[in-house]
């Protein structure tokens, strides 16, 4: 499965009380779809996933994948501790449309070699083995950070839908590899969205982000610029990329101060789950007031 270009990791949108508000994503894909996105990721940890119940995590499923109506693939984030859950998950992102799967690692107590960890993906998706699977490597929130040229190398032998991998690390001289190993017949997508002209320079053609959520624009400006030989426009334009997120990590804590954002542009996406501390309405607008100091607005 081959996807190129700016993939959302969406947000679920939730009621000041914490419950959802499915009624809000078709006004989030459409706004997404308009800024020129390639896909969505949905209940990853842009969409605090790993916060949600099961129950919760199908309706949002189910809601991105009606909302699309098959304009753009949807990517479907299953992974869990209890593996039987994840193939619960599996199961019903297949039944309810979704195009793909992808899953985290178990984290709980993790996995101690590479050939532990493809037996866990295999486990997980063993339900829907026709379905295109993305590991997704992210190891500042797993806590697992093996060897992705392994993965590439044994996950195929064991996991029919294999497809390829999110890759949400720094290690750009490791995504290269992995990009060279996976040629034509896997998918490596980038996953850190203020690197995103260097993984255009190591050859990479599709990106998972949450900053593509409010700022698609700027990003595919990114890949214009690269793909015309504008490095100078690219490189500026990755720095305001840079500076924005530095910002948004600083003083609003990440994911918070991204989710506030979408309220700003008309699509409110509520509060956040604990242990995630939602923006409170000060701090909200200030961050209005330093978006437009940094000229994003």
């Amino acid at each position: 499965m081959r996807i190129e270009g700016l993939v959302a990791a969406t947000f679920s949108p939730m009621n000041q009380d914490g419950s959802l508000k499915l009624s809000q994503v078709p006004g989030i894909v459409e706004h997404l779809i308009e800024d020129g996105i390639a896909g969505l990721y949905v209940c990853g940890s842009t969409g605090e996933g790993p916060l949600m119940s099961g129950d919760e995590r199908r309706q949002v499923a189910e809601a991105y994948v009606s909302a699309t109506a098959g304009r753009i693939p949807v990517i479907v984030q299953i992974g869990h501790d209890s593996l039987a859950e994840a193939r619960d998950l599996a199961q019903h992102a297949r039944d309810c449309g979704a195009d793909a799967i992808s899953a985290i690692a178990p984290r709980y107590f993790g996995c101690d070699s590479v050939d532990t960890l493809v037996s866990c993906l295999e486990e997980a998706t063993r339900s829907v083995p026709d379905m295109p699977f993305f590991y997704y490597h992210i190891p500042a929130l797993s806590g697992i950070n093996f060897d992705m040229l392994q993965l590439l190398r044994k996950a195929p032998k064991q996991v029919p839908g294999f497809a390829g991998i999110k890759y949400s690390a720094l290690t750009v001289h490791e995504y290269q590899e992995c990009l060279d190993c996976a040629g034509d017949e896997y998918t490596v997508l980038f996953g850190c969205d203020e690197m995103l002209l260097s993984s255009l320079a190591v050859g990479g053609y599709g990106a998972v982000g949450s900053t593509f959520n409010f700022a698609a624009p700027l990003y595919n400006g990114i890949i214009d610029a690269y793909r015309q030989s504008d490095l100078q426009c690219a490189r500026d334009l990755q720095l305001k990329s840079v500076k924005m997120i530095h910002m948004l990590y600083d003083r609003y804590r990440g994911q918070p101060g991204f989710k506030a954002i979408m309220s700003l542009l008309g699509q409110d996406c509520g509060p956040n789950r604990l242990p995630l501390q939602a923006v409170c309405e000060a701090d909200r607008q200030q961050l209005h007031k330093d978006l437009e100091q940094i000229g994003f607005l």
